[in-house]
């Protein structure tokens, strides 16, 4: 059990999304929830949903995680209404398949604010008082396109905003640890979502497959259960971390 704390989750909103999933399994533990996404609207069907299938408290804001009064709004709304916050999920995030030679300075630009910033923002925002009360998990959602280099849907923008993600976790993993807060990543590899839906024609999707040693994409639960066990109180001795969630696709 969580000693009844919260769990912030960005861009969770999304009916078919990674972020949404992990609200529910971070629920199943008998975290309370918060739900913050660009829709409102969206956040706040998630938040019910989470609520009414867990039994715990949920609240929902509607949030750019770019814009820095907004970050703060929003989690101001959290800490009024929901007990302490003990975890952050960055999930918000966009991805970007454009070519390097054809990208533009305001998509790189973008590509960066959302993926980078919104989770430099987020997390800046709630750490402080994690580490006052010793405790706090915080994990990072990057993608193996960071590992292997692009190849799998984002390019050259995406591939470098989400390695960035890998070096602020481990430098922030070592900084606060001393403190009780650890900080991951998790890098999914192709994940049936509504980002990847009807943007993959079917034969590069079942070549994609073929490479991938488990044989199948991966379903939004499998990234899901692994950001739950890294915010449990008792992966305390995870820090700093980068599970890779790809089937095998990407081994090294």
């Amino acid at each position: 059990m969580t000693d009844n704390r919260t769990a912030i989750v960005t861009g969770a909103g999304s009916r078919r999304g990674i972020g949404q999933g992990i609200a529910h399994a971070l629920a199943g533990q008998g975290w309370n929830i918060a739900v913050l996404d660009l829709d409102e609207a969206s956040a706040k069907d998630t938040a019910n949903a989470v609520a009414e299938a867990h039994g715990v408290a949920a609240v929902s804001a509607g949030c750019d995680v770019t814009d820095k009064v907004a970050v703060d709004a929003a989690v101001s709304v959290v800490e009024s209404e929901l007990p302490e916050i003990g975890a952050l999920v960055n999930n918000a995030g966009i991805t970007s398949p454009v070519p390097f030679l054809e990208v533009s300075d305001e998509e790189w630009d973008h590509v960066f604010e959302v993926n980078v910033r919104g989770s430099y923002l987020m997390t800046k925002r709630v750490v402080g008082g994690m580490a006052e009360r010793g405790f706090g998990r915080v994990v990072n959602l990057s993608s193996v396109s960071a590992e292997r280099g692009g190849g799998v849907f984002g390019g050259v923008a995406y591939s470098a905003a989400k390695a960035g993600l890998l070096g602020f976790s481990r430098a922030l993993a070592r900084e606060l640890g001393p403190s009780g807060v650890t900080v991951n990543s998790v890098a999914p590899g192709l994940i049936d979502t509504d980002i990847t839906a009807g943007k993959l024609d079917p034969e590069r999707k079942a070549a994609m497959i073929a490479d991938i040693p488990t044989r199948r994409a991966g379903r939004v639960s499998d990234v899901a259960d692994v950001v739950a066990f890294l915010c449990r109180p008792e992966s305390g001795y995870l820090t700093g971390v980068t599970y890779d969630i790809n089937g095998g696709s990407h081994i090294h």
